[in-house]
């Protein structure tokens, strides 16, 4: 099968990439990701993964539309469920574009993070794939999820410390204060 993947960053893309490599696939890369804030956090990861694609010698299409207004519109509108609107806005985003390059299916490297709602990621996939005609390739990556961080620490490449979000960069500061006065106590 042609499966594109879409890369949400550079450590959560070797293991997908070897795996469905082993099974037979010709995979291609799709970078999309307007949930990445700040900014700088965003261009970071995008040139992690453009040092990956040379290193690894994947081809990757890039939609570099920073679409922050379309995630953070959708996000705001039930900030307890955002992940739902974030796997919709990007799944969808990487279904047409696989549909539209007559691809014969397309996954995701957020199914290799064990932070992300996995079940969730697998439900939209399968939903988008099956409204638009394309099939949704799902498989379980998260048994490579330290595979993948490794060959990435290895290579000297950007790692991020949460998954993109503003939300999720609020709980990780938050968190990391919380347990700061902890100790303190």
């Amino acid at each position: 099968m042609r499966v594109l993947l879409h890369i949400c960053c550079a450590c959560c893309a070797p293991y997908p990439l070897k795996v469905l490599s082993q099974d037979g696939h010709q995979v291609m890369g799709y970078w999309y990701n307007p949930n990445i804030h700040p900014f700088t956090e965003y261009q970071r990861r995008l040139e992690a993964l453009k040092t990956l694609e040379q290193k690894k010698s994947f081809p990757v299409f890039w939609n570099d539309s920073y679409d922050l207004e379309k995630f953070l519109k959708a996000a705001i509108q039930d900030v307890e469920n955002r992940c739902v609107s974030c796997y919709k806005i990007r799944l969808r985003e990487v279904a047409n574009f696989a549909k539209e390059q007559n691809f014969d299916g397309f996954t995701t490297t957020l199914l290799v993070s064990p932070y992300q709602k996995h079940e969730l990621i697998k439900q939209i996939g399968e939903k988008i794939g099956k409204d638009l005609g394309i099939r949704f390739f799902y498989k379980d990556f998260r048994p490579g999820f330290y595979q993948g961080k490794n060959e990435v620490k290895s290579l000297g490449l950007y790692s991020q410390k949460y998954c993109g979000c503003i939300f999720s960069e609020k709980e990780r500061y938050l968190n990391k204060r919380k347990v700061e006065k902890l100790r303190k106590t």
